[in-house]
Order: C-alpha cells, then structure tokens, then sequence
C-alpha cells in the first residue's frame, strides 16, 4: 500500500526549526536520543569512509512505531511526548530525552534525504523525507506530501532505522571517533544501552585522557575491577565519577569515594574521573532499590579505601605533571617580567605563581594568565590612588587628557590583586565613555590599548609590541601614506606571541561600522607587512561589525566591536574579584 502523508503543524514550528546542531556528530546523538526514548537495547551506527557518497544508518532494536503511531504523534511537529506519555518510556523506565519534538529534523541538517524505517506488530513502515521541499515550503508544512509505503513484516521484528543520504557536501563526514566520545558522555555506564559506531562498542578508553584499569581481590569482597578514565580535560563530562556495579547493573548514583572532601585535591581535577567498579561481593549490603550500598557496610568501607588509594595516586601523578607544565609555560611568558622586580619582590612573586596556579587549577589557561598578569601589574606598581583620583578628575576634561589618564593608569596599577581588578573596572568605565565620545580619534584609543593589552582578552595580556615591530609600522605608513595620502594613514598596532605569530590590529574610529571594504584593506596591509613579519593574523576593531563578515570571515581574521571588547573584559574581570572573594589567602596576595 502507497499513500502520502504531511505534517500536522505545531504552532511553535517557526521558532524550533531554528534550533542547530554544533556538529554533525551531535546530530547523529540526537536521533540516538530517540532509540533511548523507544526503549532500544541496541543501536548500530554505520557512517561512510571520508570522500565516499556511502550513507549514513542509525539502527535500532527500540519498540518502533504503528503506522497510527507514525500518523499521529512522529508527524506531529513540536510535540512534547512527555505532556501524554509522562517523563519515563512504557518498558525500561528510562528518563525520555526528547523534549521539542524536532531531534526527528536533525538528520537533515547531514542529509539531502532522510528515510525512516520503523516495525511494530507485524507492520512495516517507510517515510521518505526531503530537506529541499521543506525548505522550500517555510511555513507551509501542512501543504508537502511525503512519500509513505507501508507493508507487513514479521510480527517479532521490531525498531527504526534511519538512513541519510546525499549528505551535505560543504561539512566533513562525521567522526567515528568523535560521536563514541559524545555518545559516552550520556550513556557511558548503561547497562542495557549498546552503542555500536562502524562495529566498535563505545567504551571508557574512547574517552580522551589517562585510561586506567585495576583487576584485584579483597579481604571482605572478593574480586574487584577499577575501570575509569581521567580525561584530558578538553570536554566536561557529564555526571563524572564512580559508578560502583553489583552483578552487571550500576547501584545509586557516581560518586567520588569521599575525595571529594579531601581538600588538597582540585576540584576541577576531580571531575576529570569517569569509571566504574565492579563489586559482585556488594549484593548483600544494596538496598531494596538499588538506590544505595547501606552506608555501615564494612565491606563497601574497605571499597571506599581501596578507591581513594588508586584514584588519588593516579590523580598526584596527573596534578604534578599538569601542574609543572603550565607553571613552565607561564613563567617562560612572565619571566622578563619576573627579571625586572626587586629581589625581595621577586621570591614573592615566585610563590604567588604558585598559588595562583594551584587555586585556578582547571580553568582555561587564558584565564590563569589574566590572573598572572593582574599579580604581577600589582607587584610592579604601587601608585594606585593618585592615579584613580586623576582618571576620576579628567573624566570631564577634553578628549585627549581623559587618554592620557587612562594611559598613565596602564602604566601605574596597583599592588594588591583585589584592588587591581577592581581598578581595572574603573579603566573599563572610562574606557567606556572614551569609546562613547563622537569626537574620540583612532588614535586615542590606540593610546590607552597599547599599555592596557588585557583590554583586548586575556590572551593578548603577556603580549608585546616592542620597538622593532613598531618601527616596521612606522615606515611602512610613513612609505605609503605620506604627504597628500595621510589623512588615509591607517591606525596598526602590532603585538608579537611566544609562539612566533604575529598580530595585526587595526583601529577604527568608535562611530566606524567595518564593511568588506575595511578587511580587504586590511589584507593588503598584513600582505606588505608579512613581507618582514610572518605569519600574522589579523583583528579589526570598531564600532560595530557588517553581519555579512561574520557570516563569511576572511582566513585569520577576527572582527571585534568595541563595547563586545569591553563587555569580555568586564567579564574576566568579574570572574577574576569572584574567585578572589572565595579564596581569603590569595585576596591578600
């Protein structure tokens, strides 16, 4: 039998199609999120070898639909199962992931083509979806017919498979490696939920990180197994810890064994643990619900030992090693800085590193450098207040003394870190009325960046721009625009990284909104630079930025509004008094 069949349209259909999907491996997970919801034992993923046109599949053994069940409810767009269905599936019990009503669209963001197989009661059903005429159709849903061919099929047979084809030829194919990872994040520890991607079942080792595995009896509970992972750090996993297991089937919730409370252990370090253990001789201290192991069992304290020995040993090992490696990366960045301070200064400040790495240990290394350079600023200066009270007595002055303050304050800050940060919000509130000043020139915002990099992001913060490269700029404008041509001289402020790169930064005017024009300007100025200074990427500033580049940006080019500079800055910086509101003995630093 052949029939066609259209969407039955929600109301709220407009806003949720325009919901997106980060990668195409995320999309993929989303359709796997459906298999949870249909009670799946199994899902086999099979994706295509790169530069192949094979297709994707996603196949599951779930309960499947009735053909009623694929009229009424699958075509229904929008619909939230659990508002008639409620927060658990009919038969695992499991908590439903679907909540928009749209994961059935997120093959598409892959595919030309979706096709939709699904079997339940001796009935097969196949729906053919294409992405062109739901483009084309906007809000006219109701009005595309889609293909439906119905059949009957063994009446044990059961699932859905979904099967993309013509897959979209401006994205990469998605990453086998990779969708495991995702796909581990959420289900990880199931124990009736198999993932399947090209073959290989998704397990803890394809978590990125330190993979760990101790197989050994105890006293009181016979033999153990330690599965876990300490990942590297790059993604949060969700619900990390240690899942302790009793005959194949996880009891309560991961926990991390009491290391938790261990206060010379980071945190964020912590959260790092993903694993299981395998504890058969536990099946006599659970409770009736498996919720819990019963808290006075000696046999669990025994377990809780063993844990905390290994899992904190694993941990020391990746803290020191972690810990030596950052410390050396920043103190090459610092270290000219470090050279310069008094010796009575200099030990102090070394400690201070120390701290300061060891509180911020698991936030972005960016972030850690902003705090690193706010210490040393405070350490190198201690003219705070005449410098405040002259920023606060020019803000009414003309333009150029309020960029002079503003200047002086870059170069003068403070000793203590608190008092620093809080100053730096003072220079982000002038700087703020600088860039807000019609009559402000490139050059005067030109001025107060130079000697307030951390303005620009904490990555920019140990930068530098020294003599050299500003006079490479210097004749390079004075070569290109002199005489008639230099009301045109542009504004370049030049900054060089550790790392041998290159940036270029030009300034626009407060009120300048950049267009295409300004970055194919721009190109040509890195083009005759690169000429001495190579590589280099660029960043634009101004007032306001043209959507069209954001949409399509040029190869290493950044583009920035002033008030999104400052609202990040404004940002780091209130992250920075938080964490110092936390921690008494590194406020006193």
């Amino acid at each position: 039998m052949t029939e066609a069949l259209s969407f039955g349209v929600d109301p709220k259909l407009a806003t949720l199609l325009g919901s997106s999907y980060k990668s195409t491996e995320q999309a993929i997970k989303e359709l796997v999120d459906n298999a949870w919801d249909a009670d799946a034992q199994q899902v086999d993923i099979a994706l295509p070898d790169g530069m192949t046109s094979d297709s994707i599949v996603i196949a599951d053994d779930g309960s499947g639909m009735t053909v009623e069940e694929l009229k009424k409810e699958y075509l229904k767009v929008a619909r939230d199962r659990r508002s008639t269905k409620g927060d658990l599936t009919l038969g695992k019990r499991r908590r439903v992931k679907g909540r928009k009503g749209i994961g059935k669209f997120a093959g598409l963001m892959i595919a030309e083509q979706m096709e939709l197989t699904t079997r339940a009661r001796g009935r097969q059903a196949t729906i053919l979806f294409d992405r062109t005429k739901l483009l084309e159709a906007q809000s006219d849903f109701e009005k595309i017919k889609f293909p439906l061919t119905v059949q009957e099929c063994p009446e044990a047979e059961h699932g859905t498979t979904v099967t993309l084809r013509d897959l979209n030829r401006r994205l990469t194919h998605p990453d086998a490696d990779k969708l495991r990872r995702i796909l581990l994040s959420d289900y990880g520890r199931t124990v009736d939920f198999t993932l399947l991607v090209n073959g290989q079942r998704a397990t803890l080792q394809d978590i990125p990180g330190e993979y760990h595995t101790f197989d050994e009896p105890l006293p009181s509970l016979g033999n153990v197994k330690l599965s876990f992972t300490l990942s590297d750090g790059k993604e949060r996993m969700k619900d990390s810890g240690i899942v302790v297991k009793v005959n194949g089937k996880p009891v309560g919730e991961p926990s991390f064994f009491g290391l938790d409370k261990q206060a010379d252990i980071p945190q964020e370090l912590l959260k790092r643990v993903y694993g299981e253990i395998e504890a058969d001789g536990l099946s006599d201290d659970v409770t009736a619900d498996w919720g819990y192991v019963i808290e006075n069992s000696l046999a669990f304290q025994e377990l809780e030992q063993y844990v905390q020995g290994i899992v904190r040993t694993e941990l020391e090992k990746a803290f020191k090693r972690e810990f030596n490696l950052l410390h050396a990366r920043i103190k090459q960045q610092i270290d000219t800085r470090l050279s310069k301070l008094p010796e009575h200064k200099k030990a102090y400040a070394q400690a201070a590193l120390e701290r300061v790495i060891t509180k911020f240990y698991g936030d972005s290394e960016d972030r850690i450098q902003a705090v690193v350079s706010v210490l040393l600023d405070a350490l190198e200066r201690d003219e705070y207040w005449e410098i405040v009270k002259a920023i606060h007595a020019s803000e009414h002055a003309d333009v150029q003394i309020f960029a002079d303050a503003l200047t002086a304050f870059g170069l003068l800050e403070v000793v203590l870190v608190g008092k620093q940060a809080k100053s730096r919000l003072d220079v982000l509130e002038s700087f703020d009325k600088l860039i807000g000043n019609a009559y402000t020139l490139e050059k005067q915002v030109h001025q107060v960046l130079e000697y307030n990099l951390w303005i620009l992001g904490s990555e920019h913060a140990l930068m530098s721009s020294n003599r050299t490269m500003k006079k490479v700029v210097e004749q390079y404008t004075g070569e290109k625009y002199g005489g008639v041509n230099a009301t045109r001289r542009p504004d370049l402020l030049l900054l060089a990284a550790l790392d041998g790169r290159y940036l270029m930064i030009e300034l626009k005017r407060p009120d300048k909104r950049i267009d295409r024009d300004d970055e194919n300007q721009a190109q040509k100025y890195r083009d005759e630079l690169s000429v001495k200074l190579n590589p280099m990427s660029i960043m634009l500033v101004g007032g306001s930025i043209d959507p069209a580049l954001r949409a399509n940006p040029g190869k290493d080019i950044r583009y920035h509004s002033y008030t999104e500079i400052c609202s990040k800055a404004r940002g780091e910086v209130a992250w920075l008094l938080q964490s110092l509101a936390e921690d008494k003995d590194l406020r006193m630093a």
